[in-house]
């Protein structure tokens, strides 16, 4: 959790610096492309607020309206953040860029935008490779597509996202600004700026897709489950068990709830304790199921045995 703070920090601080300097400098030279860079930097700020924020809040402690924790407030600020990055950073861009192919004009005191965008490249560039560093110790040697698809935890790779984005649109920017002056054509900085847009809307679309499916109660994968139900099936004193059903209230906060079938003529002496050896097995091997619900049947009345951790 340390190192996420760090990360999105990281980008705080970086964006701010460069969001000021884009937009004045963007002012002085009436660069479009530079306008839509300043508005996707300050977005950028803003959004990494929104992620402590949401990091603040999913540690809150449970409560009698939340009995299971606030660990879905992650997943929710993840889904602002989103919705911000489409509506207000990809939406300005684009239409900052719609205004200038519109009503064009030409760029003045060049210069200054690529010293302004090679500074940028470079604090986004560091605060990238803070970024990458806490995401790369926590996919666990999977693929960069396979492993933000399957992480549970939406803060770093949604910093690591708006930081490769941001590099992009700096690429983006400096070709718009650069063809615009050299070709004596203003249509390509409004492009440009159109282009930025575009692509903070898919990234936002992303974002907004994998926070969606962790608040409405994603599951766990169909390893995880086949491994709980070995784990189950495993004890002698089980005969059968349903497919496990479980859901995310955090990245490393997992609820579980299982219905196993005990052997006939099992004393409820004899089920608790393994309904205890199931859950210690369980909870030693996926150290992420933080609750687990267990209900049992052997005698000719059903046992329910409930423990939260």
């Amino acid at each position: 959790m340390l190192e996420t703070k760090t990360a999105v920090l990281a980008a705080i601080a970086g964006n701010l610096s460069i969001a000021a300097i884009k937009f004045l400098v963007g002012a002085m030279t009436g660069s479009s492309a530079m306008l839509a860079e300043g508005i996707h930097s300050l977005v950028d700020t803003g959004n990494g607020a929104l992620l402590l924020l949401g990091l603040r809040m999913s540690r809150k402690p449970a409560d009698e309206e939340h009995p299971f924790g606030h660990g879905k407030e992650l997943y929710f600020w993840t889904l602002i953040v989103a919705i911000l990055i489409f509506a207000v950073g990809g939406g300005m861009s684009f239409y900052e860029g719609i205004l200038h192919v519109l009503h064009p004009s030409p760029i003045q005191n060049e210069a200054w935008n690529y010293a302004v965008l090679a500074i940028a490249f470079i604090f986004e560039a560091v605060s990238w490779s803070v970024a990458w560093k806490v995401f790369r110790s926590q996919r666990n040697g999977q693929g960069l597509f396979h492993a933000i698809g399957s992480s549970k935890d939406p803060t770093t790779y949604t910093v690591l996202l708006e930081d490769s984005v941001a590099l992009l649109g700096i690429v983006i920017a400096f070709l718009g600004i650069g063809l615009a002056s050299r070709l004596q054509n203003p249509y390509f900085d409004g492009g440009a700026s159109m282009a930025i847009g575009v692509l903070l809307a898919c990234v936002a679309v992303f974002l907004a897709s994998q926070s969606k499916g962790l608040l409405i109660g994603e599951g766990v994968d169909r390893k995880i489950l086949d491994g709980i139900q070995v784990i189950a099936k495993a004890d002698p004193a089980v005969e059968l068990t349903k497919p496990p059903l479980t859901m995310y209230f955090g990245p490393h906060e997992i609820l579980l709830a299982l219905d196993v079938q005990f052997h006939a003529g099992l004393s409820a002496a004899e089920v608790t304790e393994a309904v205890d050896r199931i859950e210690k097995q369980i909870r030693r091997q996926y150290p992420d199921i933080t609750q687990i619900y267990i209900e049992a049947e052997s005698l000719t009345t059903r046992y329910l045995k409930s423990k939260v951790a």
